[in-house]
């Protein structure tokens, strides 16, 4: 068993974790943390989609109560249905553009100057959005979005596919310029990175299954474990923090890392592969 190793996918484990859930980017901090330890194959871009689904439960355990009314629901009420009917349609977009476009988007977008652009760009985002009035919010819980809303949140979920984005800072900002609440905004979120997240794992993992062997299954788990507690942790302190504070903090952090990727770009600090 190679510790080292080991030792590198708990840290890729915690950095997902910690980033999947903020506006931040997990794809872009991955790669700067990939590109630091030596995990820049095309088995270690697998292995960064695979541990988004330790993340996820994290997710399902903070919301199992939701998540067991809608099932237990189903049958039955209509607010369940509704609710499970909203999380597909917000869901279809990226399945569709991600078939369509997925490849293009590897092969072309991944690189340090895209990366830095988003991050930099997403930053002012997130500050001009929180300038707006938060009286201007016209939906103040999930169950009371409609079809319309959810395909909204569900095409803006879409620039996420540009690394640097960050699903959730396009899913929860996004949603705020379209008249969610912060809460709201964030609930939903976490509800759609559910499907999205594990259908891009299982597909990633399909894929690629030729690149992997089950000598990698111990990496994968210890990667899987260490998301899952970083992304617990992370998900509960997210959901007190946005009860009394903006996202600010997160734009200037953006803005800050986007420089840094410049900087580790241009200086060759950093050997980006990505």
């Amino acid at each position: 068993m190679d510790l080292v190793m080991l030792a590198k996918a708990a840290v890729m484990g915690v950095v997902e974790g910690l980033t999947e859930f903020l506006p931040i980017s997990s794809t872009g901090h991955l790669i700067l943390a990939g590109a630091l330890l030596g995990l820049d194959d095309d088995k270690a871009k697998v292995f960064d989609i695979a541990i988004q689904t330790g993340a996820i439960f994290a997710v399902i355990i903070v919301y199992w109560q939701k998540i067991r009314a809608t099932l237990v629901g189903l049958p039955t009420e209509r607010s369940a249905q509704k609710f499970a009917v909203n999380v597909v349609i917000a869901f279809l977009p990226a399945v569709v553009l991600g078939l369509l476009f997925g490849k293009f988007i590897k092969e072309h977008l991944f690189t340090p100057w895209v990366v830095a652009s988003t991050f930099i760009l997403g930053g002012f985002i997130i500050l001009w959005a929180e300038k707006r009035p938060q009286d201007a919010a016209t939906v103040h819980d999930v169950d009371d979005m409609n079809w319309k809303d959810a395909l909204k949140v569900g095409l803006v979920q879409c620039l996420a596919m540009i690394p640097g984005t960050s699903r959730s800072g396009a899913t929860i900002i996004g949603g705020m310029l379209l008249g969610l609440s912060r809460k709201t905004a964030t609930d939903f979120s976490f509800y759609l990175a559910m499907p999205t997240l594990v259908g891009a794992g299982a597909y990633s993992l399909y894929k690629e299954r030729a690149l992997l062997s089950l000598a990698d299954l111990p990496v994968f788990a210890v990667g899987l474990l260490f998301s899952f507690l970083s992304a617990w942790v992370c998900v509960r302190w997210l959901l007190r923090y946005i009860s009394s504070h903006s996202f600010t903090p997160f734009a200037w952090y953006r803005i800050g890392f986007g420089i840094l990727v410049l900087v580790t770009w241009w200086t060759g600090w950093v050997d980006w592969h990505a």
